[in-house]
């Protein structure tokens, strides 16, 4: 009996095991970020039409049927996908916006029916998807904006595109949990361009700030520096004062001593007090000019100096303003002056230059007139000399006219010879007949013709003379003999022979 009972309970152990096993085998438990998609038989699932096909468990466990229904999961996690879309504006502006969308599956059952459908074997394409799904739709709706909306109101950016992609991610079974434009990328300048008319701005209001500040610096450092400078002008002026006061009682003390000791000797010795008298007034003399006037002066000097140093400061204070204010008047006037001079510079240039131009006119005038009347004195001058010439020569001629004539025909008988032979200065080829009487023929003929001339010629003076006395000289100077022949080749036939020759 013990025996079955031990049997008995071993075989319902091993039936719990076995239970317990098949159980196991047979129980599947939903994780919180994921569902359980069973399929194999047909269930009616809240929220989704009769017939599906599957069942959906999220949360609680289930129990399967091995080998009759098939158990696969859905992801329910977190995904994310990173955006980088180019896209052009309305305004044809190329722009590459950059962001992230976090997206998971829906938490209803009709979402994670759709997700099953489409990605429960391609869980891994997930982002791929969903990243090209958003990125048409941000392509188009940058198409419709301007890169100024874009850049001012990013959020109507981000709302668009969720609001375009809503319908789709829920067909796909997705909800968007996130979407963040990160960063809107300009690869032409054109937003840097937009941003630097206020930079420009912004840069201009901190150098006037810093400006407006350093000059308010400056004018309190000089209110500082000129309150320092009056502290330091009273404190000497005091401690020249307390100098003073302390020299003027040392040298009370040291007089203190001799006046005390003259009365003594004054009350002791009555024979010397005239003496005394002296004596004290011969110390007091000395220390007035040895301590008191001293001490003053150097007190004097002390206070005058703290004066002048006060009065130096002050006037170097107001000389700086001044100087600043004189080189500002300065600088205008110099620009004035520079601009005056340089006016006065061009219209006494060109006064120099109408003056030079005047004075070289009437320098040329003047050395033309007097060229001009240089050249008539000396034609007058030649003229008188030529007609004082004259007049000696009719009144030679009228005393002694042979003795003239002779004179000039003396003057010009080479001329007249010359003239002579001039009838034979052609001939290239000359023969003599008769030797040497057709030489001397020849000879007498030429001399002939030489004393003809010279005979004409004084006829001619003497009748010039007798008709006009006061012709001039020159006209008689001037005659020549008359013109010689045409030149020709003289052939003169001979009868005997030439001296020295043979006849031809």
């Amino acid at each position: 009996m013990p025996m079955v009972i031990g049997v008995t309970a071993g075989l319902v152990l091993a039936a719990i095991i076995v239970l317990i096993g098949l159980f196991k085998l047979m129980w599947r438990v939903a994780e919180p970020n994921e569902a359980l998609v069973i399929s194999g038989s047909k269930h009616k699932t809240e929220g989704l039409g009769q017939g599906m096909g599957f069942r959906i468990v999220t949360g609680h466990g289930t129990l399967v049927l091995p080998g009759v229904q098939a158990v696969r999961k859905m992801s329910l996690d977190l995904n994310e996908t990173e955006l980088s879309v180019d896209c052009v504006t309305h305004q044809g502006i190329p722009l590459r916006v950059r962001g992230v969308v976090i997206f998971k599956v829906g938490d209803d059952f009709v979402s994670i029916a759709n997700a099953a459908r489409r990605f429960l074997d391609q869980q891994k394409m997930m982002s791929e998807r969903v990243h090209n799904v958003f990125a048409g739709h941000l392509r188009s709706i940058v198409g419709g904006l301007t890169v100024e909306d874009m850049i001012r109101d990013r959020e109507k950016l981000t709302g668009q595109t969720r609001a375009a992609c809503g319908t789709e991610m829920e067909k796909l079974g997705l909800i968007v949990d996130s979407l963040q434009i990160h960063e809107i990328e300009d690869p032409t300048g054109y937003i840097k361009n937009l941003a630097m008319p206020h930079a420009a701005a912004v840069q201009r209001d901190a150098r006037i700030a810093q400006a407006e500040a350093n000059r308010r610096a400056t004018e309190a450092e000089q209110q500082a520096a000129a309150r320092m400078s009056e502290a330091t002008r009273d404190s000497e002026i005091l401690q020249a004062g307390y100098q003073a006061e302390r020299d003027k009682a040392a040298a009370s003390s040291r007089q203190a001593g001799p006046l005390a000791d003259a009365a003594a000797r004054q009350e002791v010795v009555v024979q010397e007090t005239r003496v005394a008298e002296l004596e004290a007034q011969r110390r007091e003399q000395q220390l007035q000019a040895d301590v008191r006037k001293p001490a003053d002066a150097q007190a004097y000097e002390k206070r005058t100096l703290a004066e002048g140093e006060r009065d130096a400061r002050i006037s170097a204070a107001e000389a700086k303003a001044r100087e600043t204010e004189l080189a500002a008047v300065a600088e205008a006037n110099r620009v004035k002056t520079a601009a005056l001079a340089e006016a006065e510079a061009t219209k006494a240039r060109g006064a120099a230059a109408a003056t030079a131009t005047r004075a070289t006119g009437e320098a040329e005038a003047a050395a033309a007139q007097a060229k001009g009347l240089a050249l008539a004195e000396a034609t007058r001058a030649k003229g008188l000399a030529e007609a004082e010439a004259i007049k000696a020569r009719a009144a030679a001629l009228a005393e002694n006219q042979e003795a003239v004539v002779a004179q000039q025909l003396a003057e010009k008988w080479p001329e007249i010879v010359e003239a002579g032979a001039g009838a034979f200065s052609s001939v290239d080829h000359m023969v003599l007949l008769n030797g040497a009487d057709g030489m001397s023929d020849m000879f007498a003929k030429a001399l002939t013709m030489g004393g003809t001339g010279l005979g004409l010629a004084r006829q001619l003076l003497a009748t010039m003379s007798q008709d006009s006395p006061a012709e001039p000289a020159s006209n008689v100077n001037g005659v020549t003999p008359a013109a010689p022949p045409s030149p020709r080749k003289h052939r003169i036939p001979v009868t005997g022979d030439q001296e020295g020759g043979t006849p031809s």
